[in-house]
């Protein structure tokens, strides 16, 4: 690993090489994924300013990332949007629907086909069809394919060196926990984006819409930014119940999560070889609210 940590968990001053162990604690609430029913499990804590507040697990095993995808794919739409090859409000995925739709799962489009269920703006229906629809739009704009625009707009600068996306935008990314710190640290201090492109993908898009928020059943609303999950006031839901409402993310079917909450100014990475089921509904917001009693404590 290149720059991030040192013996107790924290960024090098020198920016310089070094190699992790394979496990390192710097928070003592990680060390609970290792009582997880997963073969393999993986975390890290970032607080804002970049430094790594704590890690435990195997920091540089690939994992695949399922939906966890989405923000990478998402944060590289809105680099796209700041370079002029798109715009937020053109024409992009089926009928009436722009790339602001795409990205917020309010297209209209199934799941996971490329078929309209309802009118652009009406509904809140997760969407990997979208995604799909978003990376081909952004393909054909740039002239580029957009795993290469992925990498060259997003993994690359962020030095994500072991994350690559060979299929969906929506699904398909692999990555490491290592490489995710890179991107929890720009996703609460922005290098790549305007911090108000930033501010406005992770607030609500399209307020009061209800839908389905998978795993967890119907939300009332089913509040989402530009790629981003809004933790709001959702119950159930994959994060704590201390997390704030402005806690946003994304979680995978394939056991992964990330969040960023901006009240606590941290975020939280977990990657693990179990498909999502109860277990993780379960644990998950247990570790969230672990890690957060523990960033709250004085130092």
């Amino acid at each position: 690993m290149t720059g991030i940590w040192d013996g107790a968990g924290g960024r090098r001053a020198d920016g310089g090489a070094v190699r992790a162990p394979p496990r390192l604690v710097g928070m003592q609430s990680l060390r609970m994924i290792e009582n997880w029913p997963v073969p393999t499990a993986a975390a890290a804590v970032v607080r804002a300013d970049g430094s790594v507040a704590g890690a435990w697990g195997p920091l540089e095993q690939r994992f695949p990332l399922a939906s966890v995808t989405k923000p990478l794919a998402a944060y590289a739409a809105l680099v796209a949007v700041e370079e002029g090859a798109v715009e937020l409000d053109e024409a992009a995925g089926p009928p009436g629907s722009t790339v602001r739709h795409l990205l917020a799962h309010t297209s209209g489009l199934a799941f996971d086909e490329p078929r309209s269920l309802s009118e652009p703006g009406t509904r809140r229906l997760y969407s990997n069809a979208g995604f799909e629809a978003l990376g081909d739009h952004i393909a054909k704009a740039t002239d580029i394919p957009f795993a290469q625009y992925l990498h060259e707009a997003v993994l690359a600068p962020l030095g994500m060196s072991a994350t690559d996306l060979a299929g969906s935008p929506a699904k398909d990314a692999v990555s490491t926990v290592a490489d995710l710190v890179h991107f929890a640290a720009e996703l609460q201090s922005p290098r790549l984006l305007a911090p108000e492109t930033l501010t406005a993908a992770t607030q609500v898009v399209f307020p009061g819409l209800t839908g389905v928020l998978p795993g967890f059943g119907h939300q009332k609303p089913n509040d989402w930014g530009l790629g981003f999950e809004i933790r709001d006031g959702k119950s159930p839901h994959w994060t704590g119940a201390t997390s704030s409402s402005r806690t946003f993310g994304h979680f995978g079917q394939s056991g992964t999560f990330l969040w960023v909450d901006p009240d606590a100014r941290a975020a939280c990475i977990a990657l693990t070889d179990r498909a999502f089921g109860p277990w993780a509904a379960e644990v998950w917001p247990q570790l969230t609210d672990a890690v957060l009693a523990e960033l709250a404590r004085p130092a």
